[in-house]
């Protein structure tokens, strides 16, 4: 998919763009990549001007949303295909997503981007061939990337989740990795039968939480992984912190188990559980 190259509007930075048509100014500097850079927009009193493109003028935003020009107007990033996808800001600039109000990725300590960086160091990918077993908005490809990974394999079954990545300014572009990243549309519980023997120095998986991906918490699957990765090989598994009290359940003391079952080494980790191929 083409990556989106215009404008994101949050509601902040939607009332600032109008308190300075309406304050009379020519000119308004501001980032709307997201944080990534920052640029002037020149504005008229019907319309502004950005990187050489002309907009109308936001109408009323909402918090918690990102809008980007979709040809006629600025429209929130959400899609709804039986259930609703759609980028949430951050504090930190770098945007989580959400499936019907769940939110898919950590915020409330430090960015996801950091979050993911952490976790991808576990498994030490410099130089490695790396199997990232559900993308989402691909911040754990962007630090393996960025840490000098030989190959990253991702897969990512949901369409909506790619189209998502082509709006955020903080999803790699595997057009542009110089061929180190390769993104499949896939359902990995799948894809992983087609993968040969101990392909992978190391692995990252991200599912959804147990209630909505049971088969990716499978020891069926835990063992597609032993079978993948080469011996030795590092594994980085997020299961959450789900409360037992209400769960009833203790998912990572029970990923522990099943991963060791299946072949691993394993132990609690950040909030997930890292494992090695024995």
């Amino acid at each position: 998919m083409p990556r989106y190259p215009g404008p994101l509007l949050t509601r902040p930075l939607g009332d600032a763009l109008l308190a300075a048509r309406a304050a009379g100014a020519s000119t308004w500097q501001a980032s709307l990549d997201l944080g990534r850079s920052t640029g002037e927009a020149v504005l008229s009193s019907d319309h502004w001007h950005w990187r050489g493109l002309r907009y109308d003028y936001p109408g009323p935003l909402k918090d918690r949303t990102l809008y980007w020009w979709d040809g006629a107007a600025f429209a929130p990033i959400s899609r709804y295909a039986g259930k609703l996808i759609k980028l949430v800001p951050t504090e930190w600039n770098v945007p989580t997503f959400e499936i019907d109000g769940i939110k898919m990725l950590p915020t409330s300590r430090e960015s996801p981007l950091d979050d993911a960086r952490r976790k991808v160091a576990l498994v030490q990918p410099a130089g490695k061939t790396v199997l990232d077993t559900c993308a989402g908005l691909g911040y754990f490809a962007s630090c393996c990337l960025d840490a000098g990974v030989r190959h990253l394999q991702s897969f990512e079954k949901n369409e909506d989740v790619l189209w998502l990545r082509t709006l955020n300014p903080w999803s790699p572009d595997a057009d542009d990795s110089d061929g180190r990243l390769a993104l499949a549309l896939a359902d990995v519980s799948q894809a992983i039968l087609q993968l040969p023997d101990a392909a992978f120095d190391a692995a990252l998986h991200d599912p959804p939480r147990f209630g909505i991906a049971g088969e990716l918490y499978s020891l069926a699957f835990y063992q597609q992984l032993a079978r993948v990765l080469r011996r030795g090989g590092r594994l980085f598994h997020y299961t959450g912190s789900p409360n037992k009290l209400t769960s009833g359940r203790d998912v990572p003391r029970e990923v522990v188990k099943r991963l060791q079952h299946a072949g691993f080494q394993a132990e609690l980790a950040l909030d997930g559980v890292l494992a090695v191929k024995r």
